[in-house]
């Protein structure tokens, strides 16, 4: 199963789609979701997030299971350094290897002073290079303190992210030299609206590969989508989301589609969604997309 979704991903077309477990004990009705829509024929695999914003959601790598058992297509589990120490984020890996959860998307995390939990405290032990060393060992057949492992894991296969803007690019290379460096296979980047900075991001990961040239280490890069249907969406974004770049363009004509009302402003930018997903899958078709959970929206873009 995850031979296959790696091989795609070096290899051919490649599409993973997030889901994002809810405030609740029941992961099922999102499943069932998916299922009523077909999407699981539209993706190679399915992504699950874990507590995003530092919000109180169901178990990412408990998802992750019942995704994977329902439609027998891989998950990428995200795992957070936010909430484990090394202890847990070790523990955590060890069952999950052997339900056959081994895809990892490592993060650093949002911080826990935004949590909706009072008085919540984040661990961060470190940044997600930690998680990515930690695979590395588990890989090699021993825990992060070079302690033999019982049995050997099955391989795991880590993946990372990183920003998609940056006004000195160099900088998101760097990042991305850092990841490689640590294992990551795949680095998914924050959601591009635009051709012209999916074609930078390759170029500067492209540049990262290159100085590990000799150390047989390399990562693909994933393009992240995430659609815009709402103005107040694209100036949220643009204004308070780090890392991101939503054009003038798109701002302006969602402002205006906006004054036409809701239907209209929909449609513009649900077009302009399905042009950049058209455009970036024939220029890039490795692609991580995402909709919080708005499922038919994802369909619409997929089909």
């Amino acid at each position: 199963m995850f031979d296959k979704l790696i091989n795609k991903l070096k290899n051919d077309t490649y599409i993973t789609l997030e889901t994002t477990p809810g405030h609740s004990p029941v992961f099922s009705p999102i499943i069932d979701k998916i299922e009523e829509l077909e999407l699981q024929n539209y993706v190679d695999g399915f992504s699950t997030t874990d507590n995003p914003l530092a919000k109180l959601k169901y178990n990412s790598l408990f998802a992750a299971k019942m995704l994977q058992d329902r439609f027998n297509k891989p998950v990428i589990a995200t795992m957070s350094m936010r909430d484990r120490n090394k202890i847990a984020l070790q523990s955590d890996l060890l069952g999950a290897n052997e339900v056959d959860i081994r895809a990892i998307l490592a993060l650093t995390g949002d911080p826990a002073t935004i949590s909706d939990q009072p008085h919540a405290k984040g661990v961060f032990e470190a940044d997600s290079s930690l998680l990515l060393d930690i695979i590395s060992a588990f890989n090699s057949g021993m825990d992060y303190a070079g302690k033999p492992l019982a049995f050997k894991p099955r391989e795991i296969y880590p993946f990372a992210v990183v920003n998609s803007y940056a006004k000195n690019p160099k900088t998101l290379q760097k990042k991305m030299q850092k990841k490689i460096k640590h294992g990551a296979i795949g680095i998914i980047t924050q959601p591009v609206y635009d051709l012209e900075n999916a074609k930078q991001l390759l170029e500067l990961k492209e540049a990262a590969n290159r100085e590990f040239g000799s150390e047989n280490k390399s990562a693909e890069l994933i393009l992240g989508i995430f659609p815009i249907t709402k103005l107040r969406t694209a100036q949220f974004l643009s204004a308070h989301v780090p890392g991101i770049n939503v054009p003038d363009s798109w701002i302006e004509a969602l402002r205006i589609a906006n004054e036409k009302g809701v239907e209209e402003e929909y449609k513009v930018g649900f077009e302009l969604s399905k042009n950049l997903f058209d455009s970036l899958k024939a220029y890039h078709p490795k692609i991580h997309l995402m909709t919080a959970n708005q499922f038919t929206l994802a369909k619409d873009i997929l089909k």
